[in-house]
This record gives structure tokens, sequence and C-alpha cells, in this order.
């Protein structure tokens, strides 16, 4: 159940990254970034913050150019060829971010591997919240492959499915892997586990 500091905030944000590779930075790079705004009292979403992240892609290497998220998505090379820089884009999120409640669907991965890490230096920015993936483990109830560990980590898909009555997020059954998209997504499995009381703050 919520702790009672948890009735005391509404707002928490929730953010996606699409990247190059599960490797994280240096080795990758944050190609498109999502933030909602999600009350969790009154669950609603709304959007708050979508954009590709320009890089300059001549002086990349092949296994960025030909990574998998542009030969799944409808994101291009030339898109983020063509977009804000990185470093523009790191400063709006900064601004966005500072001081507020965050979290996402694998804070591990989007925080720990990219956005804590420098050119993004987010770390202490704002206050990190549970990991929606890691709350909705134990309710989807995925059997592991692993020794010692119950249940392995839901995918996002899997866990709206299972989670989210309806679709909110309006995604047809198909995620897309858009950052913006798949952050929506994530804050309606959030809201879900919450009015079931199953998600908490910290």
């Amino acid at each position: 159940m919520s702790r009672l500091d948890d009735f005391l905030v509404e707002d928490v944000y929730v953010l996606d990254t699409e990247t190059t590779g599960l490797k994280g930075a240096p080795e990758d790079a944050i190609v498109d970034i999502g933030i909602c705004r999600v009350d969790l009292e009154a669950g609603t979403v709304d959007t708050v913050y979508s954009s590709v992240v320009g890089h300059d892609v001549s002086l990349w290497n092949e296994y960025r150019r030909t990574a998998w998220i542009f030969e799944n998505t409808d994101l291009t090379l030339e898109m983020v060829a063509s977009a804000k820089p990185q470093g523009e884009v790191a400063a709006e999120v900064r601004s966005i971010l500072s001081g507020k409640n965050v979290t996402s669907f694998n804070t591990e991965y989007d925080l720990g591997r990219f956005l804590y890490l420098p050119p993004w230096s987010l770390r202490g920015v704002f206050t990190e919240c549970t990991d929606i993936m890691k709350a909705a483990t134990p309710v989807c109830r995925l059997p592991s492959q692993y020794y010692g560990r119950e249940y392995r980590y839901p995918r996002l898909d899997t866990a709206y499915a299972m989670i989210v009555e309806g679709d909110p997020a309006g995604i047809n059954g198909v995620q897309d892997h858009r950052a913006l998209s798949d952050a929506k997504v994530a804050s309606h499995i959030m809201i879900s586990l919450r009015r079931r009381g199953l998600y908490s703050l910290r």
C-alpha cells in the first residue's frame, strides 16, 4: 500500500528513452526522449516533452548507424542527424525534471545507463521513484528462468496488456518503441498499479 508521504505528492514524471543499443553510455547514445506528467490520484497523463536527440551521425561507427531502433521503428538516422542537438535537449530535460519526482519502466536502464551519466549528468537533479517495471513484476508473475528469482521482469507491452484495462495509451495492441508513446504506456501501468494499492513512490 502507499505510504503516508505519497499522498502529499500528486505529480510524478514518467520518462522513456530510445537508444542505439543496450550497452549504455558511452558506447550507446539516446536518440529519442519523451516525458509525461502523471497525477496519480486523478489518474491523468499529460504530455510534457518529446524530442528526437540530434547527433553528428557522420562520426558514428557502423554499430550505431545500424542500430535496432533505426531498423524496426519509424525513427531514422536522418531524423537524428537533423534534430535539435543533444546538449540543447539535455538542458531542456534538466529544466523540466529539476526538483521533480521521476521514474520510468526500467530505471536501471534509462537512468543508470544513460541519464545519470555524461553528457546528461542528471543524478541529484530529481528524486528517483519506484521503478514501474519492478512494481509490475509480482503482478504479472511471469516465471523466471534464473535460479533464485521467482519472476522475471515483464516487457512493457506485456505489462500493459496484463495490468491495464482497455487501451488508454491508444497503442491499439502494438508498441511502437518511440519514447513518448512508451512513456504514456508506462504511465498508465503505474496508474493501474496505484489504483490497486500496488505502487508507492518509494
